[in-house]
């Protein structure tokens, strides 16, 4: 009898764990807005996020892995993990858009890439907790890079980005998956073309941002493939390289060089300026022809009159 109600009372607990887990599963993640979103990663340290949408079959696969997945989250990471249905955020980590797995870390995102496989997303949150992609300004690039004597630091693969450029910023989730792809191979790096990078933008001639240089053993590759996946990107540092033109590291301009060099920038991407300085020369020089002029006549001698 005792045999038979414990058998009856295993039975029950088993059912009950069951249906708990059942029901935590079919609960799935929390949903949160936007506003909800931004204030979670501006807030918290680590932030789980499920970009999807209805009606997606591969949205609902990643939402199944993830809920699978959160408690092994919460355990390692203490990270917030939710999902965001039809959000506007979506386009600034992946233009592809839904279905996005993205992870904040202090709020910088990284994309994930990889298959769906929970040990993978798992090992891949837990090897990135830090920012992967190092960031460089003109005081401490060549120090760190020593680009120019290909020395002691290793490859270097460096985008060039601008404050005021959408598309690098859309980039930044995509870049940290490739910095986190390359971790233990190279270093990945950005720097700011417009402001605290400005001298090295003009060192290595970029016009136009994003743009992206691969620094090896003191020879510089620009990747000038229209495709902004971290696939082409690892592609092209792991063998596709090879096809592109080498050229020298140019050394450190001199400040009057720079100068130089970011008068004639300026006047190329503001032709208005060019037309501007012209004009203002071409005044300059027409005013002093005429001052000139009436100098030259002030100085001129009078003729003596004839005596009668």
């Amino acid at each position: 009898m005792k045999n038979l109600m414990f058998v009856v009372f295993h039975v029950l607990v088993t059912s009950c764990l069951l249906s708990s887990v059942q029901c935590a599963v079919s609960a799935g993640l929390e949903t949160v807005n936007d506003d909800e979103l931004l204030n979670l990663v501006r807030s918290e340290k680590y932030v789980v996020v499920l970009f999807t949408k209805k009606d997606c079959e591969e949205c609902d696969l990643y939402e199944n892995e993830l809920t699978h997945l959160r408690e092994d989250l919460v355990d390692d990471l203490n990270a917030w993990v939710v999902k965001a249905h039809d959000s506007q955020l979506v386009r600034l980590y992946k233009p592809t858009k839904e279905p996005a797995l993205v992870y904040f870390r202090h709020g910088i995102p990284l994309l994930y890439d990889g298959p769906l496989n929970d040990e993978l997303i798992l090992h891949t949150f837990n090897n990135n907790k830090e920012p992967a992609v190092r960031e460089l300004s003109d005081d401490n690039f060549e120090h760190l890079t020593q680009a120019s004597s290909g020395a002691t630091t290793g490859d270097w693969f460096i985008m060039f980005y601008s404050t005021d450029c959408v598309e690098c910023q859309r980039l930044q989730a995509t870049w940290e998956a490739v910095g986190a792809k390359l971790k233990t191979r190279m270093n990945v790096a950005r720097i700011n073309k417009q402001t605290t990078g400005a001298v090295t933008g003009r060192r290595f001639g970029v016009s136009q941002v994003p743009s992206f240089i691969y620094f090896r053993q003191g020879k510089m590759y620009r990747y000038n493939i229209p495709r902004y996946d971290v696939g082409s990107f690892t592609a092209f540092v792991t063998d596709w390289y090879k096809n592109a033109r080498m050229e020298i590291v140019p050394v450190p301009k001199s400040p009057f060089d720079d100068f130089t060099q970011m008068v004639a920038d300026t006047l190329r991407e503001y032709p208005v300026v060019w037309k501007a300085v012209s004009l203002f020369f071409f005044l300059v020089v027409a005013v002093y022809t005429v001052i000139s002029k009436l100098k030259q006549k002030k100085q001129e001698p009078k003729k003596a009159k004839k005596s009668k």
